[in-house]
């Protein structure tokens, strides 16, 4: 198949096959148009036109992701300041993350003052929610309630380091010390005295399921993928579910071992590329993550010798630019070939066809992140931990509404009731727990009475929720039920990628019904069997049962008619 080809269908995509002979300039379009993009307080269909040609692209190439991701679309002044409006900063604020940040720069959210100083973006989550209410200026972090204060300049930043804690005794992602066994010596270990079988072998006996939302057995993605000569592996480290910030721990903390794991998938897979994307919204672990492949280069982990074996492995690693729906795998694709982030119709899966049509594995960070100690320690031993049908351990985080926010490494299985007022203490202050939001937005809600649940997927979807990234937000009493409501639709309306009209235009309807305060009745049924049965992937088929969990966490206080 040619490229530009559509797989599967015979389509010609001519912008595809242009951009294939200008030979694939993918990020370099898209960090092209961020470096455009800064101090630039212009409209972006203004000035990115002029970036696509000097790539020789046509104006289309550049308008769509100008226009498409939040970093490109904002404004930018001297200053720019991004705030985060995501579900742990929005319960800190009483529902009010923007309004002091606004009344203290004297702009509105997506504006820039009329000398160009400084702009304000309205962000989705900065992956500081243990210390929430957060801000990024000019990539710099401030937390905490003087977050006014410290953007001002009056007062001095607080970014306090993501707390982190194993809760098993043995951890297969939080160890570290010194009797700790550097990641990437297992992968010199593996790539000199073992065989890709091997790695697969105890891969398909832990029953290692993906970390990033969807579960699908990593065994089996393995098994799926086409090998040939130009099979690439993405570790995705846009972890974009507001209330996770594991990911982001991992990637500046650990960053040795998802390299490790992001290698040992490599080898697999009979990849000799890999690629990491990171969230614009972490710049440290960006940072992080760069010196540390260049120091496992240095030492000779992956160039195009490793260690000896003539095995050739180059990984690159490369920022997002502000989208939710990037993060979905075939979207996340979309945006490396220097796109729109929507998601694409299945089939073809990317493990046949994904970036510029190779084989490619997309594997989340917390994923790649368990494959060390699962190739050190054995298949056998990792499937022992958890429960027989969701064997190992996942990290979860909890926001700043508990006593003791951070990260913690638990079994499957574990008691939801223990992770929230065991670990996390209950709510600080003695406030009281009214709902807890789990798996992100659209993972699902349970009622402060009904944390009876084990942290597993399927115990969670009797529940109806989901364990997504295992971001844990407390909400207390001082943001109503309809306040809630109208946050969740707000996030769904300005996320949904819009490549499907059953999400771009149902989560602009949602909203609209959410803000009315009225009962949606018939409205919102149809609009719920219409998400749930034509939106092109799950962040619109998911929608519905995130609002009637909601619904029902919230019992008799919530608004009628929305737990049909």
């Amino acid at each position: 198949m040619s490229d530009g080809q559509t797989a599967g269908a015979g389509r010609f995509d001519a912008l595809r096959a242009l951009a294939s002979r200008r030979e694939r300039p993918g990020d370099r379009l898209l960090d092209e148009l961020a470096r455009a993009r800064t101090g630039n307080a212009c409209d972006s269909t203004a000035w990115s036109p002029a970036v696509a040609a000097r790539l020789g692209l046509p104006a289309a190439s550049a308008l769509g992701p100008a226009t498409f991701y939040a970093d490109l679309a904002a404004p930018h002044g001297r200053r720019h300041v991004r705030v985060c409006t995501g579900a742990a900063c929005f319960a800190a604020t009483a529902g009010h993350p923007l309004d002091a940040v606004e009344q203290e720069l004297g702009l509105r959210a997506g504006g820039v003052s009329p000398d160009g100083a400084v702009s304000l973006q309205a962000v989705r989550c900065l992956g500081h929610c243990y210390a929430a209410p957060a801000a990024l200026t000019d990539g710099q972090a401030c937390t905490g309630p003087g977050l006014t204060g410290q953007i001002a300049g009056r007062a001095p930043r607080t970014a306090p380091s993501v707390p982190g804690a194993d809760t098993t005794g043995d951890p297969v992602l939080l160890g570290s010390g010194p009797a700790a066994v550097d990641p990437l010596e297992i992968w010199r270990r593996t790539v000199t005295t073992s065989d890709p079988e091997e790695v697969r072998e105890h891969v398909a006996a832990s029953g290692l399921r993906g970390r990033g939302g969807a579960g699908y057995g990593v065994a089996a993605k393995w098994r799926a993928v086409r090998r040939a000569d130009d099979t690439v592996v993405v570790a995705n480290g846009d972890e974009g579910d507001p209330g996770s910030y594991a990911d982001r721990l991992l990637m500046e903390v650990h960053p040795r071992r998802v390299l490790a794991g992001l290698a040992l998938a490599c080898f697999a897979c009979g990849a000799a590329r890999g690629r990491v994307l990171v969230r614009s919204e972490y710049p440290t672990a960006l940072a992080t993550l760069r010196r540390a492949y260049e120091r496992a280069c240095e030492e000779g982990h992956f160039g195009r010798d490793v260690h000896g074996t003539g095995r050739v492995l180059e990984v690159e690693v490369g920022a997002g630019h502000g989208s939710y729906v990037a993060g979905e795998e075939t979207a996340l694709i979309a945006s490396l070939e220097g796109g729109r982030g929507c998601a694409r119709a299945r089939p073809p899966y990317p493990t046949e066809r994904g970036l510029w049509d190779a084989p490619t594995v997309v594997g989340n960070v917390e994923t790649l992140a368990a494959l060390p100690w699962i190739v050190s320690r054995g298949g056998a031993a990792y499937a022992r931990r958890g429960t027989p049908s969701e064997p190992g351990t996942k990290l979860v985080s909890l926001s700043e509404r508990f006593a003791r926010p951070g990260v913690y490494e638990v079994e499957l299985g574990t008691s939801v009731e223990h992770i929230v007022h065991g670990l996390g203490g209950g709510l600080r202050e003695g406030a009281r727990l009214a709902v807890l939001q789990i798996g992100g937005p659209l993972g699902g809600f349970l009622p402060a009475d009904g944390l009876d649940v084990a942290l597993a997927d399927a115990e969670l979807a009797a529940r109806g929720a989901a364990l997504g990234h295992g971001g844990l937000v407390a909400f207390d009493d001082s943001v109503g039920p309809a306040d809630v409501l109208r946050h969740t639709w707000q996030f769904a309306a300005a996320e949904s990628c819009g490549a499907c009209s059953p999400c771009r235009v149902g989560s602009r309807l949602g909203l609209e019904l959410a803000t009315a305060g009225e009962d949606p009745g018939e409205d919102w049924v149809r609009l719920a069997r219409v998400l749930e049965e034509a939106s092109l992937c799950a962040f619109g088929r998911r929608l519905p049962a995130a609002v009637r969990g909601l619904a029902r966490a919230y019992g008799q206080r919530f608004p009628a008619g929305w737990a049909s």
